[in-house]
């Protein structure tokens, strides 16, 4: 899986050593003039100390020692609290992370304001599930304030365009995106005053409808180059202030007659694959959200999570036939090669995600699965095995505090690698997916930081982006 760290922590840690090198230069150029008036004074004081390349050569020096301070403090960091199935690494929260770093902070006073500032405010400081909690929070409310979003008035509502098929099902977060957004205060009647557009065509509709594939294509085709015609809107930036959300693998089929729509719009959909041409710092990863949920969320029963990890599905992947066929009759993983019905009698399969540490979600025929937000509802740890696979909210949340991603090769060795992890690396893993259980719930009418919110966060940080 690629990780990625947030742009904004680059930025902030770049303004922190702006400002400490600013301060420098100030004092260089006080002692230059302390050095000019000892030399009209007739002290011997080299004029090379205060010339040019003197001044360029100690601003060099400091910062080279500035940036090394961040360099230490970064690394320090990632391998400390990365968890990974080469090393399980302890997890520690912010207080010791800046204990341990003190020897760069305490030289620069900004970097330990900037790191008090990001555990305060809305965000605990065990709160450590976010990338940076205060940038984020901050980002996060200048979206709710300014964040306008027009939506194309054109195609009739009984058929594929503006509603939702349904709010039921693994594909319900297309069905909860469009009818969230009119409930929502990010809708402009006003284009002019909009940041992004939105193309309110539903794949799924269409498939409830029992169009072919064939025929989705021109029918989506058709409806956005009637957009492009009528309006002025999309020619203005060739459709990279344009969206659209599917959840569901046929929605990327669907769009397949448009490549200018792949190519250029942003793509919110279920299935982030480098195959079906998912641009990370392009297009959204929607997270795929089974609900109703059957049964309440879980949390705060580690007590009760006793057994080590649970999967069951069909095995309709090549890693999903090699992880029934390796654990299949395993006494301490749980693993069933066949779909359990989420319906069946007392709800079996909903009950044993209560009874697991660690749910194992493989993709399917498609890198996305609900299993992943099943298990966060549930309290069960997700192991994502998977090579690739751009989780939901990544910009954001740190998914190496909350789940355990393992590399396809590594399913051999899956046993071992969750039992390597220790109860108390558990329980922290499991505290921190109760935390983000909200960001992955959709409600109607929408709440703050729900996952409709979540991915409207995603669509403000890409407002800028340009034609790929």
């Amino acid at each position: 899986m690629k990780s990625r760290t947030p742009l904004s922590a680059g930025v902030e840690n770049w303004e922190s050593g702006s400002a400490v090198i600013g301060n420098i230069l100030t004092v260089i150029r006080l002692r230059c003039l302390q050095m000019s008036a000892a030399k009209h004074s007739k002290l011997h004081i080299p004029a090379s100390v205060c010339s040019l390349r003197g001044s360029i050569v100690s601003l060099a020096a400091v910062t080279l020692i500035s940036f090394s301070c961040f360099s230490v403090k970064s690394l320090w960091f990632d391998s400390r609290l990365s968890l990974t199935t080469d090393r399980i690494a302890d997890i520690a929260p912010p207080s010791v992370i800046k204990e341990r770093a003190g020897s760069c902070a305490d030289n620069l006073d900004n970097v330990s304001r900037l790191a008090e500032d990001a555990d305060g405010g809305e965000f605990g400081e065990e709160d450590f599930v976010y990338h940076s909690p205060h940038v984020f929070k901050l980002n996060y409310d200048e979206m709710v304030k300014r964040f306008k979003v027009y939506i194309y008035p054109d195609g009739d509502p009984n058929t594929y365009y503006q509603t939702p098929r349904k709010l039921t099902g693994k594909y319900a977060s297309e069905g909860y995106f469009f009818q969230n957004i009119r409930e929502s205060g990010f809708v402009t009647d006003d284009a002019e005053r909009a940041d992004l557009f939105f193309i309110p065509i539903s794949s799924h509709k269409m498939r409830g409808k029992g169009i072919s594939y064939e025929n989705m294509t021109i029918i989506v085709r058709d409806y956005v180059e009637s957009l492009i015609h009528k309006y002025p809107y999309w020619n203005r930036t060739l459709g990279a202030d344009h969206f659209f959300v599917t959840c569901h693998d046929v929605g990327v089929r669907a769009t397949e007659g448009l490549p200018n729509l792949v190519k250029n719009s942003i793509r919110a959909v279920c299935s982030p694959s480098y195959d079906v041409g998912f641009i990370p710092h392009k297009d959204v990863a929607l997270p795929q959200v089974l609900q109703p949920f059957a049964l309440p969320s879980g949390g705060n029963d580690v007590e009760n999570r006793t057994n080590l990890g649970f999967w069951a599905g069909h095995r309709n992947s090549r890693i999903r036939v090699i992880l029934a066929r390796v654990w299949e009759n395993d006494t301490e993983l749980d693993i069933s090669n066949n779909r359990i019905s989420r319906a069946t009698g007392p709800l079996l399969y909903q009950k044993r995600f209560y009874r697991n540490k660690f749910c194992i979600c493989p993709g399917g025929s498609q890198v996305n699965s609900a299993r992943i937000t099943d298990s966060i509802h549930y309290g069960c740890v997700p192991v994502i095995v998977s090579d690739y696979y751009d989780l939901p909210f990544n910009d954001v949340l740190n998914w190496r505090r909350f789940a355990v991603v393992v590399k396809e090769k590594d399913v051999y060795q899956l046993k071992q690698i969750l039992k390597n992890i220790t109860q108390q690396q558990f329980v922290s893993l499991h505290g921190s997916l109760v935390k983000v259980q909200k960001h992955f719930r959709w409600n109607s009418p929408p709440v703050k930081f729900d996952a409709f919110h979540m991915v409207m966060y995603e669509l403000w940080l890409r407002r800028h982006v340009v034609r790929y």
